[in-house]
């Protein structure tokens, strides 16, 4: 913590990541956003016909877990690790999975993944 400027404390994060409780934070905020519906309900034509996890939960947990301070998918195992917190989290081959048929679609998936984004974006 540095100097007071104002009401509160002048607060710096260190290490590049995100407490829990900030975890906690993201989380809430795309649910009440409905980031997470949009985003799954526009990844469902990638949705394999047996799947168990949600590719667009499974898209929020690794951009979670960047947020946390993760720099490769293996990193969503910080979030499969509280599953009070974060609910079922897949295994890093599913995330991996996921990856290369979401890279396989290109643009098309892309622009399904930027137009959930911007619906929310305007909602909120």
């Amino acid at each position: 913590m540095k100097k007071r400027s104002g009401s509160y404390p002048s607060v710096r994060v260190e290490g590049g990541g995100v407490s829990q409780a900030g975890a906690v934070l993201l989380v809430e905020t795309a649910r009440k956003a409905g980031l997470d519906a949009a985003i799954s309900a526009a990844l469902a034509p990638w949705r394999k016909t047996r799947a168990v996890h949600d590719p667009g939960k499974i898209l929020l947990d690794v951009a979670l877990a960047v947020a946390l301070g993760g720099d490769c998918l293996s990193d969503v195992a910080m979030l499969r690790a509280e599953p009070a917190v974060f609910g079922p989290v897949s295994s890093d081959p599913t995330v991996s999975r996921l990856v290369d048929t979401l890279a396989a679609a290109g643009p098309p998936a892309l622009a399904a993944i930027r137009r959930a984004r911007a619906e929310v974006r305007e909602r909120v």
